[in-house]
C-alpha cells in the first residue's frame, strides 16, 4: 500500500483514503467528507504463520462515525456493527462509509 506524509507521520493509503491504527484504534477516511469509519479492535487471536505464531485482530467493533461538531460522541454513530476478523469489518465498514458519504453529496 502507497504511503503519503503530512509531516506528523506516515499513514497508509487504502483504496484512495488514509488507514492509521494505534494500539487497538483504526480509522478510515477523508476527514473532508461527512462520515468516518473507526474500528476497535476487542479482541486478539493467535494464529500459525510461516513467520511463526503471531496475533491478528478477531472481534472488532465496527462504527461508520458523522463529523457534526458539538454533538456528543454517542450521537454521532450512524452504523455499527460487531465483526469477526479484520477483512470482514474493512468490507463492511467501507460499504456503509461509501454509501453514507455519497448521500450527502
Amino acid at each position: 500500500m502507497p504511503e503519503i506524509e503530512n509531516g506528523k507521520g506516515k499513514y497508509l493509503i487504502y483504496k484512495g483514503k488514509p488507514l492509521v491504527r494505534e494500539n487497538n484504534f483504526i480509522c478510515y477516511g477523508d476527514m473532508e467528507d461527512e462520515y468516518i469509519l473507526f474500528m476497535m479492535i476487542l479482541s486478539q487471536k493467535t494464529v500459525e504463520t510461516p513467520k511463526g505464531k503471531e496475533e491478528v485482530p478477531d472481534m472488532i467493533l465496527v462504527q461508520v462515525l458523522g463529523r457534526e461538531p458539538g454533538k456528543p460522541g454517542h450521537a454521532k454513530i450512524a452504523k455499527q456493527w460487531n465483526k469477526n476478523g479484520l477483512y470482514e469489518a474493512l468490507d463492511i465498514g467501507i460499504v456503509a462509509l461509501e454509501r453514507l458519504n455519497a448521500e450527502t453529496k
